[in-house]
């Protein structure tokens, strides 16, 4: 004899079920930076830029999302210095300065130039690679950022108080950290398996040490040292004040 369910019920679980699978809580914790030279972390306790993601086990990565990434050239920065995105997102470079740009990366990550492009204007790129992608501008050695590929949408970035939080669907995760003044060796070290089951979850505070990481002058677009600092001053052809 087949027993079946009334409809509605049925209807009822599926809706249970649908819910239950799609149910989050928050993560959050606190992240304290350790032996470091910097007077922004010594002296004011500046513990902003370091990047806490969680990879669900046995997933598939997700698509990438539509909505483009933006990094800012403004004041001779960049801006955000740290830009964790989604593998497959594109990030748009626009140029709010008065003077030309040249966003490149030949370290480690994925290679890109976008070339010597004028105010007022963008250029794009596709990060496809999972990886630390070093972001540099080939006129001005100064300026610099890190753009970091990763195969989950569940990242967040610390505030200067080293506090995050972000909101997960309930699943089993491996937690990592990133800290571009910190070794791999390091950062490996503070990987943790992170349960999430509908109720909120209060990480342990993490430490992350910068003792041993050494971060050398970077080189330009084509294996040299930077010339002279450029006059930007001076007008480049079809630009005016």
């Amino acid at each position: 004899m087949t027993w079946r369910l009334p409809t509605f019920f049925r209807r009822w679980l599926c809706v249970f079920s649908v819910a239950l699978s799609l149910r989050a809580a928050t993560v959050s914790g606190v992240v304290e930076l350790r032996n470091s030279r910097l007077e922004a972390v010594t002296k004011r306790k500046d513990y902003s830029g370091v990047v806490i993601s969680l990879q669900p086990v046995g997933q598939p990565s997700p698509p990438p999302p539509a909505k483009h990434a933006v990094m800012l050239q403004k004041g001779k920065m960049f801006s955000p210095h740290i830009l964790p995105i989604l593998a497959g997102t594109v990030v748009d470079f626009p140029n709010a300065d008065p003077i030309f740009h040249n966003a490149f990366s030949r370290y480690n990550g994925q290679i890109f130039d976008v070339g010597l492009y004028p105010p007022g204007t963008s250029r794009s790129v596709r990060f496809a690679r999972p990886g630390v992608v070093r972001v540099f501008c080939n006129i001005h050695p100064s300026m610099s950022s890190v753009i970091l590929v990763l195969t989950t949408p569940w990242f967040t970035t610390t505030s200067a108080r080293g506090a995050f939080e972000f909101d997960v669907p309930d699943g089993v995760y491996d937690l990592a950290v990133f800290h571009e003044r910190a070794t791999e060796q390091t950062l490996q070290l503070l990987t943790r398996r992170v349960i999430v089951a509908g109720q909120p979850v209060r990480l342990e505070p993490i430490q992350v040490s910068e003792a041993g990481a050494l971060i050398a002058p970077h080189k330009n677009k084509y294996g040299g040292d930077y010339g002279t600092a450029p006059d930007d001053q001076t007008l480049y052809p079809g630009v005016r004040n």
